[in-house]
């Protein structure tokens, strides 16, 4: 269960079924932006909706959703689709090793995707994505 937010801070929601890079990309997004954000985690699809139901209730602000693509129960095209048909003004980055270019360009039709980025993913490109989000429609 998480606590309320008692922040407006915008949030990162990191979506992956490995704790392993959850851990990375949490670390990784604070070393770089440190309290900028507030940074949520969740190890698959069903958690990260309870997130943002539980966000949008608390009114929060300008959310990016980052997804892994091959998890089980949904593919993260599917998830970032259903999170885009839910809240439309959410921000949606596939990070993935092994998505193809079809759901690639689903993410981007469907789920109006930002960006895609390719595991193991460049902390640079990475920041500059989040970055380049502030400022997209």
């Amino acid at each position: 269960m998480r606590k309320k937010l008692l922040s407006n801070k915008p949030v990162i929601l990191c979506v992956d079924d490995e704790v392993i890079v959850l851990e990375s990309l949490k670390r990784e997004l604070k070393e770089n932006f440190g309290n900028r954000f507030i940074y949520e985690m969740a190890e698959n699809a069903d958690d990260a909706m309870e997130i943002l139901e539980d966000l949008q209730e608390e009114n929060v602000g300008m959310i990016v959703v980052i997804s892994d693509w091959l998890m089980p129960g949904i593919k993260g095209d599917e998830f970032l689709i259903s999170v885009h048909d839910k809240y439309p003004n959410i921000i949606t980055v596939l990070l993935t090793g092994q998505a193809d270019d079809e759901a690639i360009n689903r993410a981007k039709q469907l789920a109006n995707l930002h960006c895609c980025l390719h595991k193991p993913w460049d902390g640079k490109e990475l920041f500059e994505t989040i970055e380049s989000s502030l400022n997209y429609e």
